[in-house]
């Protein structure tokens, strides 16, 4: 319990990169410390340069592993413990990264050595617990690991919901460019977000107002209401300030888009003659796609999600950035497409480009991977789960041979959220039942 919170104190959130250090120095500080537990244990150990390491055990030809990230998110307002004190509060370990991931890769590397203690050297393969470190911001870290390192015989990623999640959705990182035009009430500044896969809990905007205008726009100040928007006149410039409720960008539903309550309320009291402009931006923030034009489903995962995750503005004019997950049916040059489309419908040459792209997961529900994974939480639990699909994307799409496996259970704190905290015996439970699976995996695979 010590190394958990030793690890959940480390703000390993990513920053400028530095010597042996791609993400950042708290990165590879919670990399050296993953390390130095494995030596610990007996395990040898190996360092990608600081973008990922590894401890592992055991001889054979065949591998079996287990991925786990140490990097966070950032941390937002509103938290009432400390995000990196890992306090203790009624049976719950409260920091950022207590679920995601830190907590299932610590119980992970327990699970690793408790087999290696009863005999781990003799069973046939090798056993191997790997360590990345930019799982958040864009999976570097697993693109340098499979260029020099080998592919597991069978590898899970303790990352999502139980059983496993047997496919994920395809996720797109699109950056809308939207020219800003001049009006009565020409935006000056929008900005919020830290990250694409975050729902933006703080927004704030700042618009001049041209004289003719004024009344107007202070006339619909006064009948627009939204408890979560205030503003300020300085001069002939109006502050805008948002809040909303963050959330992960996998799940936009479950969060509340500050930029998106912005964007409307600039569009109530705006004049005739900027009223489209912020109409569009309020509608191209829909969780589902509609204002890029790109919702769909598929029988497999479900409906594609979009969500509005950073907004800045710059010379070119508002820069939106979007994570979407999409269906694993759903063809990525069509979807394409069909965004190019809606946005040429824009006024004045709305635009985008990709600048992350990355494909789906998906294993049939009968596949031995899979099955053996199901079997054995239905063994360790007494509860027989279907496996899931999930919009979050874990290292299995990284990794060949591979699928996530679940993180805790009811009463543990969501990804990404304010207050992200883990039961204490959830984190036990959760070390017994990846030692079983892994043990399974390793007869399957001798």
């Amino acid at each position: 319990m010590e190394a958990y919170r030793k690890m959940l104190r480390i703000a390993s959130v990513e920053g400028p990169a530095a010597d042996n250090a791609p993400y950042g120095p708290e990165n590879r500080q919670a990399l050296d410390y993953a390390l130095e537990l494995c030596e610990g244990f007996g395990f040898s150990t190996k360092d990608l340069e600081g973008h990922a390491g590894y401890g592992q055990f055991g001889s054979g030809e065949k591998l079996i592993m287990s991925l786990g990230h140490l990097d966070v998110v950032p941390v937002g307002p509103g938290w009432k413990h400390q995000p990196f004190g890992a306090e203790i509060d009624g049976g719950y370990v409260y920091a950022r990264g207590a679920v995601d991931d830190k907590g299932p890769t610590m119980a992970s590397l327990w699970a690793m050595a408790a087999i290696r203690a009863i005999g781990g050297d003799g069973f046939g393969v090798r056993f191997r617990q790997v360590f990345g470190c930019d799982e958040e911001s864009g999976f570097g870290c697993m693109e340098r690991y499979v260029q020099t390192e080998e592919a597991p015989t069978f590898g899970i990623a303790p990352d999502s919901g139980w059983p496993c999640y047997h496919a994920e959705k395809r996720i797109t990182d699109l950056l809308v460019v939207a020219p800003i035009p001049d009006g009565s009430m020409t935006l000056l500044k929008a900005e919020g977000g830290s990250r694409p896969n975050i729902v933006i809990d703080s927004f704030e905007a700042r618009v001049r107002v041209s004289g003719p205008a004024r009344s107007e726009v202070e006339d619909k100040l006064a009948d627009a209401w939204d408890r979560n928007v205030t503003y300020a006149w300085e001069g002939d410039e109006l502050g805008i300030f948002a809040i909303g409720k963050a959330a992960h960008g996998s799940r936009p539903f479950d969060g509340v888009s500050a930029a998106v309550r912005a964007f409307r309320f600039l569009r109530d009291i705006s004049p005739l003659d900027s009223f489209a402009f912020y109409d569009a931006l309020m509608e191209i923030g829909h969780p589902g796609g509609e204002g890029l034009g790109i919702s769909g489903s598929d029988d497999i995962v479900g409906p594609l999600t979009s969500n509005l995750g950073v907004v800045t503005t710059s010379e070119r004019g508002v820069e939106l950035l979007f994570n979407l997950r999409v269906p694993v049916k759903v063809e990525i040059d069509g979807l394409l497409e069909r965004a190019r489309k809606s946005l040429a419908d824009r006024p004045g040459g709305w635009s985008f480009s990709v600048e992350r792209d990355s494909p789906g997961l998906y294993f049939p529900v009968d596949h031995p991977l899979v099955a053996t994974i199901v079997d054995v939480y239905a063994e360790e639990s007494g509860e027989r789960r279907e496996p899931g699909t999930m919009g979050g994307g874990t290292y299995a799409r990284a990794v060949p041979n591979t699928v996530s496996v679940g993180t805790g259970w009811e009463g543990d704190g969501g990804a990404h959220e304010t207050d992200e905290r883990l039961k204490v015996d959830h984190l036990y439970r959760m070390a017994r039942i990846y030692g079983r699976i892994l043990l399974r995996l390793a007869e399957k695979a001798a």
